[in-house]
């Protein structure tokens, strides 16, 4: 891999993913998350010159280490846009889907971005910076009720509330703009032995929240299973529990909500069929040498060859 590719994004969990596509030369495939290309260059790598490769990503950024290959289409576009992109460009299905989802190295590790707390910047976090509001938006103008709600539902957060309050008490005597005005508002608040992995909590409710990332991560499943051929597979890696319950529940019922049918013997009916038993994680070498892979969990399924809950009901 080349190392500028590399220095903006060390893919995890590298070789795990791309054995678990499954790839067949000639097959068409989607990275929804492309980044810095890491995962793309390794299916291109193993694409032979009838495949093809769309690469999704909202962030200009991401442009600058787009591949010089004719296998491969770019599309700067959130992924929940999936059904509406491949149509444009005349596919029907495909025999395979990537997802790292989560933030980028090079997201974290860009002071002016905002999405890291070890940097003072203005408070944005946004991923497609053309459009949408910033944190500092979210933080100023939404409700203590509205506050409240999304950092406990997004950062899991259980003083939700009294976060909340004090944000729209600061806010009445200053704007909080920057990311130093957030740590300063919260400081009172964190203790000291577990200040960082409350301050990831927060920035990570207001990272969702300005994306919209849950609600979009459900948009782009629900089209997988128009979207992927029968035996094709399905690849996410998720980092934090919401993400990848939504993911686990998708995958087990077929279903955003997870809410399970069953046929008339009681069987589970989903149109998926897990292709590791059990969720895979980093070795510890690849934790040592990139540490945001600690949190990451690889999970693969493979769509049936024909849908059981429209057979049942026929």
């Amino acid at each position: 891999m080349n190392k500028d590719h590399a220095l903006y994004h060390v893919p995890v969990l590298f070789e795990e993913s791309l054995n678990g596509l499954n790839i067949r030369p000639e097959g068409v495939y989607a990275d929804l998350t492309f980044g810095g290309g890491g995962h793309a260059r390794g299916i291109l790598a193993r694409l032979g010159s009838e495949g093809r490769l769309y690469g999704f990503d909202q962030d200009q950024d991401a442009e600058a280490n787009l591949p010089s290959d004719r296998r491969f289409v770019f599309i700067r576009s959130n992924f929940r846009y999936l059904s509406n992109f491949l149509r444009y460009h005349g596919e029907k299905q495909l025999d395979g889907i990537l997802a790292d989802l989560g933030v980028s190295s090079h997201h974290f590790d860009d002071a002016a971005r905002g999405f890291s707390f070890r940097f003072d910047s203005t408070l944005d976090m946004r991923m497609n910076r053309r459009a949408g509001q910033t944190a500092a938006d979210v933080l100023n103008n939404c409700s203590e009720e509205t506050l409240a709600e999304l950092l406990y539902t997004h950062g899991e957060l259980k003083n939700a509330r009294k976060i909340a309050a004090r944000m729209v008490a600061l806010r009445a005597e200053k704007p909080l703009q920057t990311v130093r005005d957030l740590l300063t508002a919260l400081q009172p608040l964190a203790s000291r032995e577990k200040e960082k992995k409350f301050l990831a909590k927060v920035f990570q409710a207001l990272r969702i929240e300005v994306n919209d990332e849950i609600q979009a991560l459900r948009e782009m499943l629900q089209q997988t299973l128009h979207v992927l051929k029968p035996g094709g597979r399905i690849v996410l890696i998720t980092y934090h529990s919401l993400e990848d319950r939504l993911v686990k529940y998708f995958f087990r019922t077929g279903n955003v909500d997870g809410h399970s049918e069953q046929d008339f013997f009681g069987n589970r009916l989903t149109p998926f069929v897990p292709v590791n038993s059990r969720v895979i994680t980093p070795a510890e070498e690849e934790i040592t040498c990139n540490p945001r892979a600690r949190s990451a969990k690889l999970r693969i399924a493979e769509r049936k060859p024909y849908d059981e809950r429209r057979q049942s009901i026929a």
